[in-house]
């Protein structure tokens, strides 16, 4: 590695900075702990971090869609004042090897798609610095690109397993024998386009080397994570890399793993000699952070005249990039979902020139079961079942696809009370037939699952003499709530007063804990907090007399737990209603009601896990109205790449939400008996607000986002 000049940078953070550090003393039971930070400002974001002599550091995105880079003008730019380098394949430092080539940047000239990054301008303002990568002059060599579509694409082909390790085909019985034979049978084609995360804050980081050691504060989901990358990217050990990611401005999976801000920043520095802040504009996430791929979605359903399934497909046709593969497990919901005796499951997928395609809040389940509870809704019509009681009519004993019992399953429990909740009993099947004043009214609903995720875990917790608890782990709490789960998790366990618990995370220098992903960080991090907790009561129990200067301390490590394979089928479960208006005008559909019900094992606390439940509706909803992508094929990248262009839902989207969940005692996973509650809000609210809008108008739209434009030439005048 190369020398480094010594760095005019802190080796470690002040007392502001302190990572993750809460106030338990003026915290309540299920108050947000971190409220009064970000509201003061006191809450640092990795881009507020300020470094003496700090330098910023502004990427340059290739603007050909497919191709090389020829030439960098460099020295145009470097002779301008204030200009301390310019970075690319040329002169940029070498990095290690590394299974994710999406993280692999400025190390050749290629291009393979339109923003891709290839060279960085480092300056002493951020004035400076944007002006001078708007000037760098870039030479390539143009190459044909493939843009797609995916869907009749010769190169399509069938992966060995999607997103999560799931197999890519699953089949059981004789599918088309069954189908061809059911008395009544639904063939419907659903098409989504691309959707972008956009959290609140922007991607970024700021780093500094020191004596050879790197420390990064990094907008992430996971510092553990980033650490680990960096180490190996630039071939240092772990222990000497320090990753903070103690505040983050939402994340929705595309901070789930390490992004480019974190290695070109790391790299700027390295090259430089100075600490490095560097912030990806918003306009260029689109096309380096990772987004939900489209999808077009083919579900078959037979069933007997009385709604019974008997058969069922679901066969997905998706997009990956030509850097990496990434194939959305949009069809693996229904391998759990509805009883099915002969099933086939499948994904396709096509590498074209485009954006990487990564995580995005459910991913899978967000996609597929839009489809799947879309085609349910369909094939209620067609047998002129009730829609909540087709879905209970379908509830398998078992595990469709791998028959292993169910550790619970509350859908129809959810299905029940969201009915009762919504007032589903006095619903008029008939569509099209509710209209006032120029709008027409349906109602809908739709299921939603999400599987029980676990990862390893560390955690430590100490008690200090002053009769207070210290509970430290590097988990990263994104905005969900964390701190204070976490905080009472451990005072359960230790059996004191949540007001005596403090809790320290986000740093990778505390004990390793997993990302905060896949709703299963509260499973993860609680059971490590759960067992250094039981483990340091029963410590400070056995101990006489005054407790030492030092206090007591307990470690715990969950990875034997985590590693055992579970005999039960574990999953969340959950049922969403909608009514929507439809302007018969202007096309615009407009949610009026949207009430879900869930069953997500022992809710922790209640503040949290509605703010959580409302989250993920909300994100449904834009999903199912408002947010589309539009793949430009001349370039190969995306149209809308602003929240100007891409429309995320506001309040004022939202006139009334309503999350409620059931009281859910489950024994089969983890010892505070949760599951994740963080992305099955957004599972089933596409397809319920899809399903109103057919009962609205009496026409079925099978392409998301239902926009204006769409929905204009179906409608009556």
């Amino acid at each position: 590695m190369p020398t480094n000049p010594t760095p005019q940078a802190p080796s470690t953070p002040d007392e502001n900075d302190a990572p993750g550090r809460d106030d338990g003393a003026r915290s309540g039971d299920d108050v947000r702990r971190d409220a009064a930070q970000k509201v003061t400002g006191a809450a640092r974001y990795a881009a507020e971090h300020n470094p003496p002599g700090h330098v910023h550091a502004v990427p340059v995105p290739a603007t050909v869609a497919r191709g090389r880079v020829t030439a960098v003008h460099a020295d145009e730019i470097t002779r301008r004042p204030g200009v301390h380098a310019v970075l690319s394949h040329a002169n940029a430092p070498r990095l290690g090897e590394l299974d994710d080539p999406t993280l692999t940047l400025l190390q050749t000239d290629r291009v393979p798609h339109r923003g891709w990054y290839v060279a960085l301008v480092v300056a002493d303002t951020l004035e400076n610095a944007r002006a001078a990568a708007d000037d760098l002059r870039i030479e390539y060599a143009t190459e044909d690109h493939d843009p797609g579509p995916p869907a009749g694409h010769p190169d399509l082909y069938a992966p060995e397993e999607a997103n999560g390790g799931h197999p890519a085909l699953r089949e059981r019985g004789d599918f088309d024998t069954a189908f061809a034979t059911s008395a009544v049978r639904v063939d419907a084609t659903y098409t989504m386009t691309a959707q972008h995360n956009h959290p609140m804050e922007p991607h970024a980081s700021t780093a500094w080397w020191e004596n050879g050691a790197l420390t990064v504060y990094d907008s992430s989901q996971g510092a553990t994570q980033v650490r680990d990358v960096l180490a190996q990217l630039f071939q240092v050990p772990r222990d000497r890399v320090t990753v903070v990611s103690a505040y983050v401005g939402g994340g929705f999976g595309s901070k789930g793993t390490p992004r480019p801000q974190a290695v070109l920043a790391s790299m700027a520095a390295l090259h430089v000699g100075r600490p490095v802040k560097l912030v990806l504009p918003r306009r260029e996430l689109a096309a380096v952070v990772g987004h939900r791929a489209p999808t077009v979605q083919r579900v078959r359903i037979g069933a007997d005249a009385d709604g019974v399934i008997g058969a069922l497909a679901h066969e997905v046709v998706t997009q990956t990039s030509t850097v990496k593969e990434f194939v959305e497990q949009a069809a693996v919901p229904a391998r759990t979902m509805y009883t099915s005796p002969h099933s086939r499951t499948s994904h396709r997928v096509v590498a074209l020139d485009v954006p990487t395609p990564s995580w995005m809040r459910a991913p899978g389940e967000a996609s597929g079961m839009y489809a799947l509870e879309a085609a349910m809704d369909e094939l209620a019509v067609a047998t002129g079942v009730d829609p909540v009681e087709l879905r209970l009519r379908n509830e398998p004993d078992t595990e469709p696809d791998s028959g292993k019992p169910f550790s619970s399953r509350g859908l129809a429990d959810c299905l029940r009370e969201g009915a009762r909740r919504f007032g589903w009993a006095d619903r008029d099947p008939r569509p099209g037939v509710r209209r006032a004043d120029g709008r027409l009214t349906g109602t809908g609903v739709a299921a939603s699952t999400y599987p029980y995720l676990l990862s390893p875990s560390s955690a430590t917790a100490h008690a200090a003499p002053d009769g207070t608890y210290l509970v430290r782990l590097a988990a990263t709490d994104i905005g969900t709530g964390a701190r204070t789960v976490l905080a009472r998790i451990a005072a359960e366990a230790l059996d004191v007063p949540p007001t005596s618990v403090r809790v320290e995370l986000g740093s990778s220098a505390l004990p390793t804990a997993p990302l905060a992903g896949g709703s299963s960080g509260t499973s993860s991090w609680g059971w490590a907090v759960h067992k250094a907790c039981t483990a340091l009561a029963g410590t400070v129990r056995a101990h006489s007399g005054p407790l030492p200067p030092d206090g007591l301390t307990a470690r715990a490590d969950t990875g034997e737990e985590a590693g055992r394979e579970s005999p039960y089928a574990r999953h969340a479960f959950g049922a969403q209603f909608a009514e929507v208006d439809v302007d018969t005008v202007t096309g615009e559909a407009r949610v009026r009601r949207l009430l879900g019900v869930f069953a997500a094992g022992r809710v922790l606390s209640r503040r949290t896990a509605r703010s959580q439940f409302i989250g993920g509706m909300t994100m449904g909803l834009g999903m199912a109205l408002t947010e589309s992508s539009t793949l430009d094929p001349a370039f190969g990248d995306f149209a809308e790449r602003d929240l100007a262009s891409y429309h995320v839902p506001v309040c004022a989207d939202v006139p009334m939400l309503e999350a409620h969940w059931l009281d859910e005692e489950d024994s089969h996973l983890n010892p505070m008996g949760s599951k994740g509650i963080g992305e099955i809000g957004i599972v089933g609210t596409a397809a319920a607000i899809a399903n109103a809008v057919h009962h609205a108008v009496g026409v079925r739209l099978r392409d998301l986002p239902l926009t204006p434009d769409r929905l204009l030439p179906h409608l009556p005048r």
